[in-house]
């Protein structure tokens, strides 16, 4: 689209130029045969545009003389600066970037791969960004050039395609990423995306945006860890203003680094095996994962905690997660 732009502004222009040298063609003087025809007013046009022309027609009054120079000539040099900026956009940098961004692609592991850079994948990427990953660690795969250059400019690597081919995530490595965020903006697409990763990466995580409620069971069978459905979140925070207005406040402040606290999920540091969820001096325990079962802080399993126990905990924002690891000396073994 841009280069067709480009192109019709370039037609315009010589059109433009074309139609005032016919209407003034008995101001030039044609050193063959005297006569300005309409072959020679299009062959005039066309050289003066691009060169500075080659003396066999020219111009003979004043006013067509002021023409040439102050229009004609600008003309020519926006031409030139058009044609060296379209080579530069579509030829020079573009193959400079796919370059580039094939060494990093190379290169990636443990990384992030984001599918669709829409308005929830953007925040996404900002979310990440500032909960401390560095966006080099960051892979956005979209077939939107505009989407691709924001996401560039944040730092990310980026990658233009279908996420639902297998090319494609082959190009970003994703059997070796640590996680998968699939947004493309529909369900079905999302879900084909999913199963594509799955085919691909059988171990990595996925979480996927759905916003029908009977499509999140089949993004489940599609290979997804995790299924986030918007409007059902919204409907939570809806619900749980009409309780009052500052639960879903916080429930918003949870999910966000912008706020005061966030939720965050970790393994359970060696010093604490053995130890109770209360006990955690990193942040405000509330829940466990053992074996995939969730255990809330009330219930008698948390506490004593194991080896390869998951803890999700309420920790302040004023800091970065690694200020907030537990510091309590190791608890003796039992016995």
């Amino acid at each position: 689209m841009t280069v067709g732009w480009r192109a019709l502004a370039l037609v315009a222009l010589l059109l433009s130029i074309i139609t005032i040298h016919w209407i003034e063609r008995d101001k030039f003087v044609d050193e063959l045969d005297g006569d300005v025809s309409f072959v020679d007013v299009i062959y005039f046009t066309m050289i003066s545009a691009t060169t500075t022309g080659y003396g066999d027609i020219v111009p003979v009054t004043d006013s067509s003389r002021l023409f040439d120079a102050l229009v004609v000539t600008p003309i020519r040099i926006f031409i030139v600066l058009l044609f060296v900026g379209t080579a530069y956009t579509f030829v020079i940098r573009r193959t400079w970037d796919r370059w580039i961004m094939a060494r990093l692609q190379k290169r990636l592991c443990d990384h992030i791969v984001i599918a669709g850079y829409g308005t929830s994948g953007a925040d996404a990427v900002a979310e990440l960004i500032a909960r401390g990953t560095p966006p080099e660690r960051i892979v956005v795969v979209d077939s939107n050039d505009d989407a691709l250059v924001r996401a560039e400019g944040l730092g990310c690597i980026v990658a233009q395609g279908d996420a639902t081919r297998d090319e494609t995530l082959r190009e970003v490595h994703v059997a070796d990423a640590k996680v998968m965020i699939v947004s493309a903006g529909r369900d079905d697409t999302s879900i084909l995306i999913c199963l594509t990763a799955r085919h691909l990466a059988p171990n990595v995580r996925i979480s996927v945006s759905v916003r029908a409620q009977d499509n999140e069971l089949l993004a489940r069978q599609a290979g997804a860890t995790t299924v986030i459905n918007p409007v059902s979140f919204a409907g939570l925070l809806l619900a749980g203003s009409a309780h009052g207005a500052d639960t879903s406040d916080y429930m918003a402040d949870l999910a966000s680094t912008h706020g005061r606290v966030r939720l965050v999920q970790r393994d359970v540091e060696p010093n604490e095996v053995g130890a109770s969820l209360r006990d955690i001096t990193s942040g405000l325990g509330v829940r466990i994962y053992r074996d995939g079962k969730p255990l809330g802080f009330w219930e008698m399993e948390v506490q004593e905690l194991r080896a390869d126990d998951k803890i999700i905990e309420i920790v302040p924002c004023v800091a970065t997660e690694a200020e907030f690891r537990p510091q309590a000396p190791a608890v003796p073994a039992k016995g």
